[in-house]
């Protein structure tokens, strides 16, 4: 049996106990979120992981996403990012390659973490198609589903996979129209196969197969947002909510037939519209795992939007998001360096623990961070920073005279000079 049907009999795996854990929550708990949908924990009968739940009442996750593109192929640069994400802190990590061999880019990064992985088999359906046959719109459907179980054999943890696109969302687009264009890449590769062809989405209409081959190798389903707004003027639109509503529907049937599903959020969302998708998602979805594409709160910063998504990470986690895909300083510009991946990871981690301060009422750490400063025990700060390293060398770059303080404020250290006089 899978997660799922255990947890529908009472049974509280080796899984379940792991989570329940590291999260300070019953194993019980833990159970009955896996039964009931609200919580999923990847797994892969091909690998083993570092297991991590994602779900209602549990710390918010960050995910990483590497991956080479078409004009920088450099596997060894890959692995290395694998290894920055999980030196960062990062729960998962998304191998979303377009460029290269497919197959030995996921097996060495897949080898070179224990976290789980995700992957999208639409892109490598796709691109090979275009190797082969000139073009995108020429992919055969049987090719989609056959590299959707070679990249589970892999020991793929969980998939990005686009079925809300389909007839309707693609007229709820094209009647809208949109101020940002269609920005997702599984969304543009599976339009323009579905205008050129005249046929549905193959992993809308053949869902059932979809599910067969999932359920056989473990795979978690992460159904994808094909029609996320990529400008926030477009947030919050009709194709957006028409993909929704069709992956909410499905996902119902996923996890009915024992698949575990999260549902993908928007990418580019104005502060003011943030709490409005996260509650339409949770109520439409019955309380899915939800993760969230950054999101993005402003358009107008480019070189700085890890800073900019980790704003948007940081409301949406207070307001119930589960999942939190990091973005780096490299988003819009650039493929990302293994430094800025490691920077990437650090801005989400930060906003997913502000958003968990709120929604979990998380905030140890800060009363401890608190006195550790009112006691001017440094050490005892460095251990409680989400980057140690990063802290103990700016501290050690500029060390002064008195070592009890710092240079910013040097002889007039305010703990210090109350200190002679109150005991906090």
């Amino acid at each position: 049996m899978g997660l799922i049907e255990d947890a529908r009999h009472g049974i509280i795996t080796e899984e379940m106990r792991a989570v329940a854990a590291a999260e300070g929550v019953t194993e019980d708990f833990v159970r009955r979120g896996v039964a009931e949908g609200h919580i999923v924990i990847p797994v892969s009968p091909y690998r083993k992981v570092k297991i991590c739940g994602i779900g209602e009442g549990l710390r918010t996750k960050v995910n990483a996403s590497i991956g080479t593109s078409s004009d920088i192929v450099d596997v060894d640069m890959e692995v290395e990012k694998a290894r920055q994400a999980e030196r960062a802190g990062a729960d998962t990590l998304m191998e979303l390659s377009t460029g290269g061999d497919f197959v030995e880019i996921r097996r060495r990064v897949i080898e070179a973490t224990t976290l789980s992985v995700g992957s999208v088999p639409l892109y490598q359906a796709f691109i090979e198609a275009a190797r082969k046959y000139g073009a995108v719109v020429h992919m055969e459907e049987d090719d989609l589903f056959r590299i959707t179980e070679e990249q589970a054999k892999l020991g793929t943890n969980f998939m990005a996979i686009h079925t809300g696109i389909n007839y309707e969302t693609m007229k709820r687009l094209k009647n809208q129209g949109r101020h940002g264009g269609l920005v997702s890449r599984g969304g543009a590769f599976m339009t323009a196969w579905m205008l050129h062809n005249e046929k549905e989405n193959p992993l809308y209409s053949e869902f059932d197969y979809l599910l067969e081959i999932l359920k056989e190798h473990e795979v978690t389903l992460s159904f994808g947002n094909g029609m996320r707004a990529g400008a926030v003027h477009d947030a919050t639109d009709r194709a957006q909510i028409q993909e929704l509503l069709i992956n909410a529907e499905l996902a119902d049937k996923a996890h009915a037939e024992g698949v575990q599903a999260i549902i993908e959020g928007p990418g580019h969302i104005p502060i003011d519209e943030i709490e409005a998708n996260v509650i339409l998602q949770k109520r439409v979805t019955n309380r899915k795992p939800f993760y969230m594409l950054g999101p993005l709160v402003t358009d107008i910063a480019p070189g700085y939007d890890d800073r900019v998504a980790a704003i948007g990470a940081a409301l949406s986690s207070s307001y119930g998001a589960d999942f939190i895909c990091y973005v780096t300083p490299a988003e819009h510009l650039a493929l990302p360096t293994p430094e800025e991946v490691y920077e990437g990871v650090i801005s989400s981690r930060i906003a997913a623990h502000v958003g968990d301060m709120i929604k979990l009422k998380k905030r140890d750490a800060d009363l401890e961070m608190g006195h550790a400063r009112r006691e001017l025990d440094w050490e005892r700060q460095f251990a409680i920073a989400i980057n140690p390293e990063r802290a103990r060398a700016i501290r050690n770059e500029r060390m002064p005279a008195d070592t009890d303080a710092c240079t910013m404020c040097g002889d007039y250290c305010a703990l210090k000079i109350v200190g002679r006089h109150f005991n906090f």
